[in-house]
């Protein structure tokens, strides 16, 4: 049975409906084979749409973030539950000893599917899984053990135990520790081999809502849609905001084109991921000895010995793609034994089933990232690869080798890597996406032994701690930070946690990442500081109620996700709703060079010094004026709610301007990135 207003009701024909308080398998069959036209007018229907199969997006991470092994820390921490939408678990991993715990909090309502290979203890106090088609693949396991290792991952690094000498083949050695170690894990295994269903991400929010969990994070991702109502998580994390549960997303991996993101919604944290202070080059060199630098986490070492070159568009096998090195594209009998040259990069399975020996590919450009390959490989910038095509064209006996990584200091970090997705917002233009970016490259956590470390079927390389980069690697450390607040701040709503995470956030280099707010939001994650921003914009059920009829849905439709049936909507959208919803940053989207005039809206509450005084200092471009009204904030208490008006004037040349506003009273700043652009 449900326990909130809307779920998915999957069939095996992909058929699926959000409605309320009804669940599929109570319909009667003559219903459930009723015309979708006749289902979506059915009461309390919300939405038809596709059951969809997301995707999952894939510790130095936080000593490079400000946020070492002694920080202070609540004696609540161990009270706090994340729950984990992903892969499932490996139990057994290091990562989750329970050594030291004590039975599960007393609110925590949830159950371990036990199984023969399965069990859960005082660290992860429950598991399930969720499979509403009934269809396993041969990879898929029956429980809620993970297989393919991104749920470990994401698992560990949000609340993973300290484990010494944790490294991957010897790469990123030292202590693999969580956000919030001392924190409980609850695992929703809701994805598997093909991907992630909306059915049962649905149901996995009505569980982990129903169990007591306190931060749900879910490093899942799909398409963009242009309608929340249409997305499985958007429905999921707006009745988790609305019973007090911060769900914290990736946001998606399709960058760097602008309007990429695939998790957005107001009510839910939109998590990019930003670059650490490691990367891996790895050395190709030539027969004529000339070396070359590209990238990837090459843990194989070929001592020095030669292969011969072949280039991937002269070894077709069936398929005039061959130069792309895809699967299946390759002829075995030419490549086998050879190093391939391919013209993209590619997760190497083209050439590994084929049997080269090596792989180089080329065109690499600033931010991309390469993890771990099922055999030798290196991606070079465009400039190297043309030498290398120079290189073979001048002999018939074409040879080089792949050198073992060396990791060394990324010196630039943090920036967004290129993979990381851009905002704007695809449907709510005036509210700023991402939020805020996190690590997520070259990330070291737990791992599923049984699970290649390439991703790749047939790379047999066992690790139990593996380095993948990912905005899936980004969500958890938000999460993990997000329980920290919680274990502080145990009434703050989610939107409080939301706030304080966006307003506490370290500024990120503009030069460094051309889309400035549209690839890092507020900036990077700030942990120590976010327990204690000063100032918080909270945002209540109504206000999200306010921001959905300013959208345009209707008031049958807005009683139905709440479960409110006394809410009324104007028809029509309403743009003013939308920009005045108390939302902790500020994006307005405009025509080309056409004068503009906005006034935004904000209240804020007092969690710092119970009496203070917060002066604004605005930082804008020339060309658009700023001004706050009232520009100093008396408080005389805490929980004191004082508003303002921030107001935009002036017209734009370009496409984006960046500006922000900071609220100082000397102790705290609480600080609102604020950004002008084009409408696309």
């Amino acid at each position: 049975m449900c326990h909130h207003s809307a779920i998915i009701l999957s069939q095996l024909e992909l058929s699926s409906i959000a409605t309320k308080g009804v669940s599929m398998d109570l319909l009667p069959s003559s219903l459930r084979k009723r015309p979708k036209k006749w289902l979506v007018g059915m009461e309390g229907v919300v939405s038809m749409f596709p059951s969809q199969k997301m995707k999952l997006h894939t510790t130095k991470s936080w000593d490079f973030i400000g946020f070492p092994q002694n920080v202070k820390r609540s004696t609540m921490e161990s009270n706090i539950i994340i729950g984990v939408f992903d892969t499932g678990i490996w139990p057994e991993s290091k990562s989750f000893d329970d050594k030291g715990f004590g039975p599960p909090p007393t609110e925590w309502k949830g159950t371990c599917q036990v199984s023969a290979n399965f069990t859960c203890n005082n660290k992860i106090i429950g598991a399930k899984y969720y499979k509403s088609d009934g269809f396993f693949e041969k990879a898929d396991l029956k429980s809620p053990r993970d297989s393919d290792g991104h749920g470990t991952h994401t698992a560990s690094t949000a609340a993973g135990g300290l484990v010494s000498m944790a490294n991957q083949l010897g790469f990123g050695l030292g202590t693999a520790r969580g956000g919030v170690p001392s924190a409980r894990i609850a695992v929703y295994k809701v994805c598997w081999y093909e991907g992630c269903d909306d059915a049962d991400i649905l149901a996995a929010f009505d569980d982990a809502i129903s169990d007591g969990v306190d931060i749900i994070t879910a490093s899942i991702g799909g398409t963009s849609v242009n309608d929340y109502f249409k997305s499985a998580m958007a429905i999921g994390s707006f009745h988790a905001a609305i019973k007090g549960i911060l769900t914290s997303n990736s946001a998606g991996n399709r960058g760097p084109e602008l309007s990429t993101l695939s998790n957005f919604a107001p009510w839910s944290l939109s998590v990019a991921a930003a670059t650490i202070n490691r990367k891996f080059l790895t050395k190709v060199r030539l027969g004529n000895n000339n070396i070359y630098e590209g990238i990837s986490i090459n843990s194989f070492d070929l001592k020095n010995e030669t292969f011969p070159l072949i280039y991937g568009g002269d070894a077709p096998n069936t398929s005039s793609q061959s130069r792309y090195c895809f699967p299946n594209s390759l002829n075995k009998n030419l490549v086998k034994g050879k190093i391939v040259i391919c013209d993209v990069l590619t997760n190497g399975r083209g050439p590994f089933l084929a049997g080269a020996a090596g792989l180089v590919m080329k065109g690499r450009v600033v931010g991309d990232v390469v993890d771990s390959l099922p055999l030798p490989a290196s991606f070079l910038s465009v400039d190297d690869g043309s030498k290398i095509n120079t290189y073979m064209n001048s002999t018939r006996n074409a040879t080089a080798s792949i050198f073992r990584s060396n990791e060394v200091t990324d010196k630039l970090a943090p920036y967004i890597p290129s993979f990381s997705s851009r905002g704007p917002n695809p449907i709510s233009r005036n509210i700023l996406k991402p939020d805020l970016a996190a690590p997520g490259v070259y990330i070291l956590a737990a791992w599923s032994p049984i699970a290649p470390i390439s991703g790749v079927e047939g790379d047999d390389r066992v690790v139990n701690y593996n380095i993948i980069s990912g905005t899936s690697m980004a969500c958890p450390h938000a999460s993990a930070t997000a329980a920290y607040i919680k274990s502080f701040r145990p009434t703050w709503s989610p939107a409080a946690i939301k706030s304080s995470l966006i307003t506490t956030a370290k500024p990120m280099r503009s030069d460094l990442n051309p889309e400035s707010e549209f690839a890092y939001g507020s900036g990077l994650l700030n942990p120590i500081k976010a327990p204690f921003p000063g100032l918080i914009y909270d945002i209540e059920e109504l206000d999200y109620v306010r921001f959905l009829c300013g959208e345009g849905y209707n008031t049958k439709l807005v009683q139905i996700i709440t479960g409110n049936i006394s809410i009324e909507c104007p028809k029509g959208t309403n743009e003013t709703i939308i920009i005045d919803l108390n939302y902790p940053s500020f994006a307005l989207s405009t025509p080309a060079s056409e004068s503009f005039s906005r006034v935004f809206h904000r209240t804020v509450t007092n969690v710092g010094s119970p009496t203070s005084t917060y002066k604004a200092n605005l930082i804008g471009p020339l060309g658009i004026n700023i001004t706050v009204e009232p520009s100093v904030l008396s408080f005389t208490s805490l929980g004191q709610k004082l508003s303002f008006a921030l107001k935009i004037e002036g017209k734009l040349d370009g496409f984006l301007e960046s500006a922000s506003l900071l609220w100082d009273d000397g102790t705290f700043q609480v600080k609102s990135p604020i950004v002008i652009y084009v409408a696309l």
